[in-house]
């Protein structure tokens, strides 16, 4: 996981360099680029069960997966913005949830 976090650490160094918006301003966007990027994951879904009649069956089962790893990286990326240590929120709150789910 630690390779993980690295890498979401050089994409923020990255998106920080390149940013034309204030440091304030660039936080809030990339917490809400986690809702664009959750709508594409519904929009895939549409596409996968053709429910919007306009374009039928548009996306696969491989473009639900591919827009769901944006959600989490994306939200990886919102959390190192917002936190240096967002690595040990993350395992933080995973035990958390883990303890509370399965008891243990």
């Amino acid at each position: 996981m630690r390779e993980t976090w690295d890498t979401v650490e050089r994409l923020v160094e990255w998106l920080d360099a390149e940013s034309t918006v204030s440091p304030d301003m660039a936080r809030l966007l990339r917490v809400l680029k986690i809702s664009e990027e959750a709508g594409e994951v519904a929009e895939a879904i549409h596409g996968v069960t053709g429910s919007n009649p306009r374009k039928g069956n548009s996306h696969t089962w491989d473009d639900v997966q591919t827009e769901l790893c944006d959600v989490i990286l994306t939200g990886m990326v919102a959390l190192r913005t917002i936190t240096p240590d967002a690595a040990k929120v993350f395992a933080k709150r995973l035990a958390h949830v883990t303890e509370r789910s399965l008891g243990r």
